[in-house]
């Protein structure tokens, strides 16, 4: 055995231009998530809190601090006089990196599911701090990354209806997330149509137009068009009834 990771890393070659990421089971027979960067690999457990740590005898810190905040509400009726610190802030905002350098990484291992609830899990994470922070500047330290969280939780979400065929609904959560992102910037007077998390949804948007097959629908309507423009009106009332047997309105 030895401690030097040189044969490691060379059968791993780092590469600039995209995220170097992937899945496999441990010596403990556990699934990891490992991360390649420039001066090495990061390894990360697949569930619970990324270094496998349990802080307080709890999953994450931020199960033990929305505890914290379950208690004080039973005993104060209420959320005031619970407040987090800028040390306990801090240290949330380090275990949110862990969860982010996981998720991006298990989104380029395309499992969106666990993609979906490490966003789930920051996007809580920000609203704890957002609701209770002792100080203003702890709260701006994490609100600047909400619409990027937004966005990697919308094309998770979106990637999933995809792999199901649903490519309608794979587009209307597009638009629900270009939605929520929009909101939020308008809620603090900022201008949407600069945002950059929303050009990325966007685009992907346009993407998953470009991939989608057509459906059943989508052919008839095309053939209803090329019935009227060759005035074949009882082609196009035959049409018109197999679309209104999908249940589509005309």
């Amino acid at each position: 055995m030895t401690d030097d990771l040189t044969q490691l890393l060379k059968h791993w070659p780092y590469r600039p231009d995209t995220v170097n990421a992937r899945k496999l089971i441990g010596l403990d027979g556990r699934e990891k998530v490992q991360m390649r960067v420039d001066l090495g690999i990061i390894q990360m457990e697949a569930t619970g809190r990324p270094d496998g740590r349990r802080p307080q005898g709890m999953e994450s810190l931020l199960e033990y601090h929305l505890t914290r905040l379950e208690i004080h509400r039973r005993q104060h009726g209420g959320d005031v006089g619970f407040t987090l610190s800028t040390s306990e802030c801090k240290q949330l905002r380090d275990e949110g990196t862990q969860y982010y350098l996981r998720y991006l990484s298990l989104f380029h291992c395309s499992d969106y599911q666990s993609v979906v609830r490490d966003t789930n899990r920051n996007l809580q994470l920000f609203d704890l701090v957002r609701a209770h922070a002792a100080e203003d500047d702890d709260r701006r330290a994490l609100e600047q990354y909400r619409p990027y969280v937004l966005m990697m939780n919308t094309r998770a979400h979106a990637l999933m209806a995809s792999d199901r065929k649903e490519y309608r609904r794979a587009l209307e959560l597009v638009d629900e997330g270009i939605t929520r992102i929009s909101d939020y910037l308008e809620s603090l007077g900022e201008v949407a149509v600069t945002c950059r998390e929303i050009e990325i949804l966007r685009e992907f948007a346009d993407q998953l137009k470009a991939d989608k097959p057509p459906t059943e629908e989508d052919i008839l309507r095309d053939e209803l068009r090329d019935a009227v423009a060759r005035e074949d009106y009882e082609l196009a009332a035959r049409l018109r009834d197999q679309l209104r047997a999908l249940g589509v309105l005309l």
